[in-house]
């Protein structure tokens, strides 16, 4: 898995702009998906065509250039190469018999006050290109530690489609608009479990934020719960959703409490300090 995230201590004042790498970047597993990262920007390049009989004059000659040369985001051409197949969370193709995550593929999109969101298993052809990007924004690679080429998030995120599915990336779409890398896993199979009293189910999430735009106005704490929430209800068996971000992130700290987790403890693991986080399934009415 992955590992990640920043400054403050459980009693420490956090900023109310806490947000960005929830849960990010550094988890302790060893077994599936845990050392990746990059950085290809995949926009492309549009142009046109100056040479053409259109009789425009952009030189004093008659021969001057007339090219434009077009950037459209990776979320954008995201959109686009997935038109074929339905929009983000439309058709998700089956994925045979039930997972150890209860068929996250399944979940469905929740209404949050932000808008529609929906989790959606990642795509490699589809997403890797913008989660690479994500990747390599100085912000992310602090925690998530797989900036770089884009084989290096490739590399992360193969490995835990290639395992036994106890953990899922998945991409966050809000509004129809992918802005958001997700991480849910089986904190109870994690390598997690050796360092607090474990439950069986226990489910981890980890969250990155992607667009800068969309950081530092409060959908860090308003996504963790709902997709939180999205846990308790589409998984009976599991009565607690976990975290565990960097004792030094505060911001992600602050996102947590805010989405209604409560601090447990300090734990201290192989890349890390962390604040172990806790969203209680009986408390979830309560917080």
């Amino acid at each position: 898995m992955p590992s990640a995230d920043p400054t403050a201590h459980a009693g420490a004042a956090v900023p109310a702009t806490a947000d960005v790498n929830a849960g990010a970047g550094s988890h302790t597993r060893l077994d599936a998906g845990s050392d990746a990262g990059s950085g290809v920007d995949s926009s492309t390049g549009a142009d046109a065509d100056s040479g053409a009989d259109s009789g425009a004059d952009s030189g004093a000659g008659g021969h001057g250039e007339d090219t434009m040369d077009l950037r459209l985001p990776d979320e954008l051409l995201a959109l686009i190469a997935d038109e074929a197949s339905g929009s983000y969370g439309v058709g998700w193709p089956d994925q045979g018999t039930d997972d150890l995550l209860d068929r996250v593929a399944d979940w469905g999109p929740t209404d949050t006050p932000a808008g529609v969101f929906h989790i959606v298993p990642v795509r490699v052809q589809r997403d890797l290109p913008l989660i690479s990007r994500w990747m390599n924004d100085p912000a992310a690679a602090a925690f998530w530690e797989l900036s770089g080429p884009q084989n290096v998030t490739e590399d992360h995120v193969l490995s835990q489609l290639a395992g036994d599915g106890r953990s899922v990336p998945c991409i966050g779409v809000l509004g129809g608009t992918p802005m958001s890398y997700w991480e849910i896993y089986r904190a109870d199979l994690d390598p997690l479990a050796r360092h607090y009293p474990a439950r069986p189910h226990d489910t981890g999430l980890h969250l990155l934020i992607g667009p800068v735009a969309d950081r530092g106005r409060g959908l860090g704490g308003l996504l963790l719960r709902a997709v939180a929430d999205l846990v308790l209800a589409r998984r009976p068996s599991c009565a607690r959703v976990i975290a565990e971000p960097d004792i030094r992130n505060t911001p992600s700290i602050a996102a947590f409490l805010t989405a209604g987790f409560r601090f447990s403890a300090e734990v201290d693991l192989p890349d890390k300090r962390a604040a172990l986080m806790v969203r209680d399934r009986s408390l979830r009415h309560l917080m």
